[in-house]
């Protein structure tokens, strides 16, 4: 399965994603935040099958994050989730290397399906599952 990281300040939904990816097999760290999640890439070498970060966050929004891990890992797939229309107008300049961004509020299904349509296209992941380890 695929290792993904998640940054997302909403700590319900941080732990509900985490556990839901979890369960479909994949090996999943999380970031409070877009710093700490920069932390996370560089401390990890960008070792990540995906990037499922929030835009709105306190700091580094998830829009500067994805410029910030595209510069340094330019083959680390992003997608970004959001519950603002402006936000995702403001994603959609990030076209070129985002995969799309998820609407909030989602289902348990809607983000397994996306995160699933987002690493189709990869080779099979290298990383075996682990526990969610949590930075910060």
């Amino acid at each position: 399965m695929a290792r993904i990281l998640i940054a997302e300040d909403d700590t319900g939904i941080r732990l509900l994603v985490a556990r839901a990816l979890r369960l479909e097999g994949h090996e999943v760290l999380v970031a409070e935040d877009g710093e700490m999640a920069v932390d996370v890439l560089a401390e990890e070498n960008g070792a990540f099958d995906l990037l499922l970060s929030d835009i709105r966050m306190p700091g580094m929004t998830g829009i500067e994050l994805a410029h910030a891990a595209h510069a340094t890992f330019p083959d680390l797939p992003i997608l970004l989730m959001t519950g603002y229309a402006e936000q995702r107008e403001a994603a959609e300049d990030l076209s070129a290397f985002i995969l799309g961004v998820v609407e909030k509020p989602f289902t348990i299904a809607e983000i397994r399906q996306r995160v699933a349509q987002a690493l189709a296209g990869l080779p099979a992941c290298r990383h075996a599952a682990a526990p969610m380890r949590r930075y910060g």
